[in-house]
């Protein structure tokens, strides 16, 4: 998520790059190797077209004045050895400097033209920044008693929000955590996770009952599936059961406990010395969006024990679906067992490599990740069974 990809990246010249390298200097070095030939004994040999395409190579990695300077240069050289030789006044010289002439023009219009497309992803880019800053904001590292990090990785290219959510906030019932995943991907997506965020970022502080913050964050789902019904730009029917969000929430209060709230999300992991242990949910709920199958009694928050030392990790089915070239699963707990004593923010730097080295860098789906750490003295204590 956090990062665009630039104009070389389709083309494999990245900035950096060695590809990128040896397409900067061959115009140079083409210059050079005329220059030697012309001037040496065995000028016989016909170099003008090797001087021809360097300003379009330049144009590749170069902006206009490079450009510019290379098709200068280019010229510069082609005139030196005609005068050097006594080769003014034929056919080929003539030939040269007009194809050079044209390749050079058109080499600037070309590198004005993504000269203008860069600022203006520049520009871009800016604004996915800020968006990004508003929607999914950084998990806070210090809160009052915890200590916490997230990460995010979306699976479209380019992109830096798709169709998973997080938040963490300190609130007057203690710390309080979402984390979610949206059906589907692109604009919807994104305005069905800034929906249910705005949900919970105001509910979080004035709801007392985990399950309430619940409700209000469906209750957004629901206006916002509601009002994407109404939209002129999406025509047609629609069909309420396929707009859902799974998602949990968590609350850290002061007491040695954690209490969840989940709606058809996978069960958060509870890292207690060496071992890694599901807090799986009593009784199943369906995700946001599905209330109708939800039974009478009313969902409530479940109690676990949640000791200082120990660490808390929500993600999305992104992370455990993941699968790499041979189709197997990322083996979440195998890789927490090996990183449990990591602080949280290497925690989640660790699981991200891991995760991106087993898919060969190439998600299938959005996954995010929390972790929050309980502080406080002593040797955390192994979770009871």
């Amino acid at each position: 998520m956090r990062m665009l990809r630039g104009p070389y990246e389709a083309a494999l010249i990245r900035p950096g790059s060695a590809m990128f390298t040896a397409v900067r200097i061959l115009p140079f070095l083409a210059v050079i190797a005329v220059v030697s030939i012309e001037l040496s004994p065995a000028h016989f040999l016909y170099t003008g077209p090797f001087l021809t395409p360097a300003p379009a190579l330049a144009a590749l990695t170069m902006g206009p004045r490079g450009t510019a300077a290379v098709a200068v240069v280019t010229a510069l050289a082609s005139c030196t050895t005609a005068t050097f030789n006594q080769a003014w006044g034929s056919q080929q010289v003539y030939a040269n400097l007009s194809a050079l002439l044209l390749v050079s023009l058109a080499s600037l219009a070309s590198s004005t033209a993504r000269a203008r497309r860069e600022r203006e992803l520049a520009h871009v880019r800016r604004i996915a920044q800020v968006s990004q800053d508003v929607v999914l904001r950084p998990v806070p590292e210090q809160l009052h008693g915890a200590r916490a990090a997230g990460v995010y990785l979306a699976a479209e290219a380019g992109a830096r929000i798709g169709g998973d959510l997080y938040e963490v906030l300190s609130t007057p019932y203690g710390i309080r955590v979402i984390v979610g995943d949206v059906r589907g991907k692109g604009l919807p997506a994104v305005r069905t996770t800034a929906a249910v965020l705005g949900a919970f970022r105001e509910a979080a502080h004035y709801e007392a009952e985990l399950a309430d913050v619940m409700s209000r964050c469906e209750a957004a789902l629901q206006r916002e599936v509601s009002r994407a019904e109404q939209l002129v730009e999406a025509p047609g029917p629609h069909d309420r059961a396929e707009q859902f969000v799974t998602a949990v929430l968590a609350q850290v209060p002061a007491e040695p406990v954690v209490e969840l709230v989940s709606r058809g999300h996978p069960p958060p992991l509870l890292l207690s010395g060496d071992e890694v242990r599901p807090l799986e949910a009593s009784v199943p709920l369906p995700p946001l969006g599905l209330a109708e199958f939800l039974g009478a009694t009313p969902p409530r928050a479940e109690t676990y024990p949640f000791r200082p030392g120990e660490r808390l990790l929500l993600y999305t089915d992104g992370v455990i679906e993941a699968r790499d070239p041979a189709r197997n699963f990322f083996e979440l707990p195998a890789h927490l067992a090996r990183l449990d004593h990591s602080p949280p923010q290497q925690l989640v730097e660790q699981l991200r490599a891991s995760l991106l080295h087993h898919v060969r860098g190439s998600l299938e789906d959005d996954a995010a990740m929390v972790v929050v750490e309980r502080e406080g003295c002593g040797t955390p204590a192994r979770a009871a069974v």
